[in-house]
């Protein structure tokens, strides 16, 4: 059996070494056409930070060391540049040794995503963050002292990650988003915090920002701000490359990249595909979609492996799920987003909660903000958030693993979590999800989101502030009746007549507030996540109308 593989990084030698491991005998060609395979592309930015000092750090294994160890024929500097699929071969170049054609019984595509370029002038002055080389490449103009400034365009994960790698080095960076906020992957309250901390560690911010020429160190935004930049870095998302499988006649999905089946066959069945140009199945939408993410592209080079050896093996659906930190701060998110829900009216509803990441009493607890998304009939889960200085990353992967167990929000009141103060509490962030998610199902506390709360009042509510003197003082919401919980029952005569949102800093002591207005039969419901969510969208909105 002979099997040539097309791309040489994550997906593509995840299938080549464990076809390897399941069949000692079959002949496996690699073609890569960069310099590089199997290298660690998550890490270029932190390369060009010197957070990664060598850059052999990046290169997790070498064409040599692939075939001592498996015997893998892995041909760098080569590119494919046409699939015969009737005659099952290919066509590959290299600019040493010519044009030549390669056979094959199995064909495996895995060519990844190509930067997504967009029609600005002078954009060919910009950079992009793709591979080794140009990590290599960015690297060297600010050792050599060229760089002072920088422009990134595209808020995403690569663009906030190289971001904070160049502030690292001194370099004055921008970060320049088309839409409302950085990391656009994420709703606009719940990243707040994120935004808010990268502009404390000197990272600028332009939001809401269209470019309209770039200069040799200048970058004009189409309002009319100008941005000093001696460097500009394209990192405006990705698009399948997938341009080879469309010569060959392979059909394409609906979502932009190759369509493949369960077991990641393509349109014709000697032809596999992985990675990022392939798209997924999402098993909360059920719809195709395209995710871009290594762990991905590797768990699924290692399944067309199996295919093809013989093993049965259908494809998981995907859910989607990954982090960024940057100075200190994590953020993370799994399945659905609200954006994405309201767009494909998915039914859902929301909580926000904003749990220590361990015991409040043991030093260094740290406040994490998280927004869980369930289906308001079954409480199935559907997509979370997750942002903080400590636990975001604990938390976020206990829902993504609920989530493609199928649970439901009120069954995380029940999982028994390690629990010592210095890691958790004896009722943990996730216990608390599961605490509030039912409050919502079983009606409890019904809930109003702060997106919701304009239309609440125009419908004659009242908005009634619980918390304390003290902290209603330093800030509240416009018109908000001040009534502590703890002074609340005192003051029930004065408040019976009306229907209230109520709301603290979090939602805690707002649900024991409804509890006691109840008793009076006095109606209200709880503004999600309190004053603190609240305050971070009208921030981030502030920010977006800069």
């Amino acid at each position: 059996m002979k099997v040539v593989i097309i791309g040489g990084v994550a997906g593509g030698m995840s299938a080549a070494t464990r076809l390897r491991r399941l069949d000692e005998n079959a002949e496996i060609i690699v073609y890569e056409k960069g310099p590089y395979v199997s290298f660690a592309n998550c890490g270029l930015p932190y390369f060009v930070g010197g957070i990664i000092d060598k850059k052999e750090s990046l290169l997790l294994q070498t064409p040599e060391s692939l075939w001592k160890r498996f015997r893998l024929d892995v041909r760098v500097n080569t590119e494919v540049t046409g699939i015969d699929r009737e005659n099952r071969s290919i066509t590959a170049v290299n600019p040493e040794t010519g044009d030549h054609t390669e056979d094959y019984d199995y064909l495996i595509i895995s060519p990844g995503a190509n930067p997504r370029k967009l029609p600005i002038e002078g954009i060919e002055r910009a950079v992009v963050l793709k591979d080794v080389e140009d990590s290599v490449r960015i690297k060297q103009m600010v050792d050599d002292g060229k760089i002072t400034s920088a422009a990134i365009l595209g808020a995403g994960f690569i663009g906030v990650e190289l971001a904070e790698n160049l502030n690292h080095r001194g370099v004055k960076t921008t970060l320049v988003e088309f839409r409302d906020h950085v990391l656009p992957q994420f709703d606009i309250e719940m990243i707040e915090p994120f935004q808010a901390n990268l502009e404390a560690n000197g990272i600028n911010i332009a939001v809401s920002a269209e470019t309209e020429s770039i200069t040799e160190n200048q970058l004009k935004l189409k309002d009319g701000r100008v941005i000093d930049a001696d460097l500009v870095v394209s990192s405006v998302g990705v698009v399948a490359d997938s341009k080879l499988a469309e010569m060959a006649g392979i059909e394409m999905g609906a979502a932009g990249g190759i369509k493949v089946d369960e077991n990641l066959r393509t349109s014709d069945p000697s032809i596999f595909a992985v990675g990022d140009a392939v798209e997924k199945q999402s098993l909360i939408t059920n719809q195709p979609q395209m995710i871009w993410l290594a762990n991905l592209a590797n768990r699924h080079g290692r399944l067309v492996a199996d295919v093809i050896a013989g093993k049965t093996a259908p494809a998981r659906k995907s859910i989607g799920t990954g982090i960024i930190g940057a100075f200190g701060m994590a953020a993370a998110l799994t399945g659905i987003t609200e954006g994405l829900a309201e767009r494909m009216g998915i039914p859902y509803r929301a909580i926000h909660l904003h749990p220590g990441s361990h015991a409040g009493y043991f030093p260094g607890s740290e406040r994490i903000s998280l927004k869980v998304l369930f289906d308001p009939e079954t409480g199935k889960l559907l997509g979370a958030q997750s942002v903080g200085k400590d636990g975001a990353d604990k938390r976020i992967d206990i829902l993504a693993t609920a989530i493609y167990a199928g649970l439901k929000v009120d069954d995380l009141m029940n999982l028994e979590l390690a629990y010592s103060p210095e890691f958790g509490s004896a009722k943990d962030a996730i216990n608390h999800v599961g605490y509030v998610g039912n409050n919502v199902l079983e009606q409890k506390s019904p809930n109003v989101h702060w997106n919701e709360l304009e239309t609440e009042l125009g419908r004659g509510l009242k908005i009634l502030d619980v918390r304390s003197q003290a902290e209603f003082d330093r800030g509240h919401i416009p018109g908000a009746i001040l009534a502590p919980v703890d002074e609340l029952r005192e003051h029930l005569d004065d408040l019976a007549g009306e229907e209230y949102v109520v709301h603290c800093a979090v939602g805690q002591r707002a649900h024991t507030a409804i509890q006691i207005l109840a008793s009076r039969g006095i109606k209200a419901k709880n503004l999600s996540g309190g004053y603190t969510t609240w305050k971070f969208a009208q921030d981030a909105l502030a920010r977006s109308e800069v």
